[in-house]
């Protein structure tokens, strides 16, 4: 049977029908201002586990990228990230990340090493690993799955947070910023395809990573959501 580039991608699209990430009550909470404070505290300390620690995730990527304009390119991005000189004027991703902590009244000492649910430390141990594995999984799972499922959705988590808790436009700049980046990041599907999945198996093992991606996060999502949902009869008096 033969893949070609417009049927994987095609079938990755649907993948991303079948398990949206706004799909997930987790983010459509968010997205409705369903949880309260307390909940939204919690599940910014969670998510911290991926923009926190992205070093291990991009920076495994760049390790083992086998070609020199990929690397340049995934260099960019991990440049962005660690330092915002490019999209962010100057601050950089994880210190955007910390501003919208500070927003909801978290310190950073709290941010770096909470006790992460089970889903979290297995979603980070993980993506760690497929993305030092080989580069067409790494990139695979990163770029085809995990941040192609975004564009779109931060936007609306942060009018929501701001509606909600009255954030400043600081404290959810890292939502807005990546609505943009994250859309940017992700559209490297055809080439990515032509150049490192010439071969059927190639391209079954692309499918294959994209769909587990998307497995573990949702996994991820349920345990947060199971913890989050554990909090929801504690009054709070800023929710």
């Amino acid at each position: 049977m033969s893949l070609s580039t417009q049927s994987v991608l095609q079938q990755i699209t649907q993948m991303h029908k079948d398990q949206p990430m706004y799909g997930h009550p987790l983010w459509t909470g968010m997205v409705e201002g369903r949880w309260n404070l307390e909940q939204t505290r919690y599940l910014c300390k969670q998510h911290g586990g991926i923009p926190l620690h992205n070093h291990n995730y991009h920076g495994n990527l760049y390790v083992i990228c086998p070609d020199p304009a990929w690397r340049e390119m995934i260099a960019e991005v991990a440049y962005e990230e660690a330092t915002g000189r490019l999209m962010s004027n100057g601050v950089s991703h994880h210190r955007l990340y910390l501003n919208f902590a500070k927003g909801l009244g978290l310190e950073p000492h709290e941010m770096y090493d909470p006790p992460y649910c089970p889903g979290v430390a297995a979603f980070q141990a993980w993506f760690a690993y497929i993305c030092s594995k080989t580069f067409l999984e790494g990139v695979a799972a990163h770029m085809l799955a995990g941040e192609a499922a975004i564009p779109g959705l931060y936007i609306r988590i942060a009018e929501q947070l701001q509606r909600k808790f009255g954030l400043s436009d600081e404290a959810v700049a890292y939502w807005v910023i990546h609505d943009k980046a994250d859309a940017e990041h992700s559209d490297v599907g055809r080439r990515l395809l032509d150049q490192f999945a010439p071969t059927v198996d190639d391209r079954r093992l692309v499918l294959k990573t994209a769909k587990r991606m998307l497995d573990i996060q949702h996994l991820m999502y349920d345990d947060m959501l199971k913890y989050t949902l554990r909090l929801g009869g504690r009054d709070s008096a800023a929710a």
